[in-house]
């Protein structure tokens, strides 16, 4: 057979399976709420992660939780994949639909069903944006403190499942440190509830297990969070270098000090030049490197934090230092931080957002070694990350209209999240593996460890039906990936010593 006969049967067979599983899924659902045309489905063909992509074979909008079971029960029985998708804001193309299965959007589940300012929890649906939160409990004096950078679109659901932090994580927490009950369909249709509204449940702690499964486990249909109350006082640092290594030895001298930060951001020439032109944030365009570090509290507290941190900036070589006078000046500050993923997209054709995280006193090191990189692939890096948790963001610019360009990209990204598992750290600190990093995650567990992922996800799922690809690769994926990485029995990185 002809190549090209071989595609026209090939796309015949997949127009008669789609038509086949609309169909089934119209009988269970409001026909409206089945998407199987191209055109709209192209919508759904990638989350944030845009250089990956691939059109479901169809897309779902349930209404309810009865509809969710209903869908799931549908492809558990029918042996059709299935991928949950939020708000569509995810780095790591956890989110990626699977060509042959049913993408199930929960955008429709975006309602605040509850609000207990006494017991400082709210009772959300997966759709909720997180923003929307804190929004609504304002009047109370309370907030939801994980704030990722893209807080004002992505949701609830999506940070649950890939346990997103944000800028105040250092102090706060990530996800999982902020909510106390899921509600969770299985892949056959079956309601858990995980967690308790109390601080503790009895058994396992399926809580965490479930939070930063990526969808993997189950399809989150209800959340309840911890609200935290508003500080009474928030005031930022923001301290410029002249070298990045000088700002990197900061982060680790505030932390080794005792202090606790609400939040200490780090970012380079790069990322500062082009967050300035964009939001005018006031920050230093000559400084190679700026770190912001929030303190919050009561006035007395702050002020004494705010002494301290400053003496340990100058004492690191903090050629200036700059304190918000008023929550305006704070916010302005931040303004850049929040807006540093848009500003680096204005400059360049596309980026690649890495995440990773390294011991603290690693910094230094790992950012002279990505200098290093930057120069080898050719491809310019701005470093955006949450420093005090090591939580690195290096944003590689690259043109994807180029030949060879996102390719190098990818490798130089490979080449970062490898150099992170080295200096004893881990290939993810909130996005997620999803389908980026699953090579990495060969590297950083072993055979036996993988297996007993694979029986977790067995647990849950034996036909391997929920969000199959993602996050954990089978093992002979890992042993084709190792053979690819050992060059003349020699590793990458080999001078950085193992941990």
């Amino acid at each position: 057979m002809h190549a090209a006969a071989a595609v026209s049967e090939d796309s015949a067979i997949r127009r008669a399976r789609r038509v086949e599983i609309a169909e089934g899924l119209r009988r269970i659902l409001p026909p409206a709420s089945v998407i199987a045309d191209d055109e709209p489905l192209r919508a759904y063909e990638c989350d944030g992660l845009a250089a990956y992509r691939q059109v479901p074979l169809v897309a779902v909008l349930p209404a309810d939780e009865a509809e969710v079971r209903a869908v799931l029960r549908f492809a558990n029985q029918h042996e059709v994949p299935v991928v949950a998708r939020g708000s569509g804001t995810g780095l790591s193309g956890g989110a990626t639909p699977h060509g042959d299965g049913i993408l199930l959007v929960m955008s429709r589940f975006n309602r605040i069903l509850g609000v207990d300012p006494l017991a400082r929890t709210a009772v959300v649906q997966p759709g909720v944006r997180n923003l929307a939160i804190s929004e609504r409990v304002a009047p109370y004096g309370l907030y939801y403190a994980p704030d990722p950078s893209s807080q004002i679109a992505c949701s609830i659901g999506g940070n649950v499942a890939e346990n997103s932090g944000g800028v105040h994580c250092l102090k706060y927490g990530l996800t999982v440190h902020n909510i106390l009950k899921l509600r969770v369909v299985t892949i056959d249709g079956e309601v858990l509830v995980i967690g308790a509204d109390a601080l503790d449940a009895p058994g396992y702690d399926l809580l965490a297990l479930m939070t930063g499964s990526e969808g993997l486990l189950g399809v989150v249909t209800e959340v309840t969070v911890k609200l935290t109350p508003k500080p009474q006082v928030a005031r930022v640092v923001m301290a410029s270098f002249a070298e990045v290594e000088a700002a990197g030895n900061a982060v680790a001298a505030v932390i080794g000090a005792g202090i606790v930060p609400a939040g200490l951001e780090m970012m380079d020439k790069l990322a500062t030049r082009a967050v300035e032109d964009f939001v005018h944030a006031g920050y230093d365009l000559d400084a190679e490197a700026i770190l912001l570090c929030e303190s919050d509290g009561t006035a007395e507290e702050v002020e004494e934090e705010i002494g301290k941190i400053s003496t340990v900036m100058r004492a690191c070589g903090a050629t200036t230092i700059l304190v918000s006078a008023d929550e305006a000046e704070r916010l302005k500050f931040w303004s850049g931080r929040k807006a540093a993923f848009p500003a680096v997209g204005r400059i360049s054709a596309d980026y690649y957002c890495m995440d990773g995280s390294i011991p603290r006193r690693e910094l230094a090191r790992v950012l002279r070694r990505t200098a290093e990189l930057s120069i080898h692939y050719g491809l310019a890096c701005a470093n955006v990350f949450h420093a005090g948790d090591g939580n690195l963001h290096p944003l590689i610019l690259y043109d994807g209209g180029k030949p060879g360009e996102l390719s190098r990209a990818e490798q130089f990204g490979a080449d970062l999240l490898e150099l992170c598992i080295e200096v004893g750290g881990t290939i993810t600190g909130e996005h997620g593996v999803g389908i980026e990093k699953i090579n990495q995650m060969c590297s950083q567990f072993r055979p036996a460890e993988l297996e007993r992922f694979h029986a977790v996800k067995a647990a849950f799922d034996a036909k391997t039906l929920l969000n199959p690809g993602k996050a954990v690769p089978l093992l002979h994926r890992c042993a084709e990936y190792g053979a690819m990485r050992v060059t003349a029995g020699k590793l990458p990185f080999a001078d950085i010593p193992r941990f």
